[in-house]
């Protein structure tokens, strides 16, 4: 098992910066691809970011490219999220999420919430206009 642990949401004005935490613990031979979702009130689940192991290939959803982004830190066992020029339509629950899988990512294989294996109990942001 695989324990993941969000931080770093909040309340920011749009035009602002938040970077969101996760870490990961238990199995983390387990998290070869982590990602980021979202979920806001009245919509569906929405991919937002995923990142393979070594960190060399990520993807974007088109919402967030150019504005958000992904990293990680392996010898700490934690990816990040770094999010600037927010909207108000970036606000929802940010949910992190990992598997033991390898996917194409610049093909957007690994961009559904079914390619994932573990959750956290995301963080919610908060953009106000």
């Amino acid at each position: 098992q695989v324990q993941l642990v969000e931080s770093g949401g909040g309340l920011v004005q749009a035009g602002g910066s938040l970077r969101l935490s996760c870490a990961a613990s238990g199995r983390t031979f387990s998290t070869t691809t982590m990602g980021w979702f979202r979920l806001a009130p009245g919509k569906e689940r929405e991919f937002v970011a995923a990142i393979s192991w070594s960190g060399g290939s990520t993807y974007y959803a088109d919402s967030v490219k150019g504005r958000f982004t992904i990293s990680r830190d392996n010898a700490k066992n934690t990816v990040y999220l770094q999010m600037n020029s927010l909207k108000p339509e970036d606000t929802a629950v940010y949910y992190c999420t990992a598997t033991g899988r390898s996917f194409a990512l610049r093909l957007q294989s690994g961009i559904n919430p079914e390619d994932y294996d573990y959750w956290g109990q995301g963080t919610q942001v908060t953009v106000s206009s």
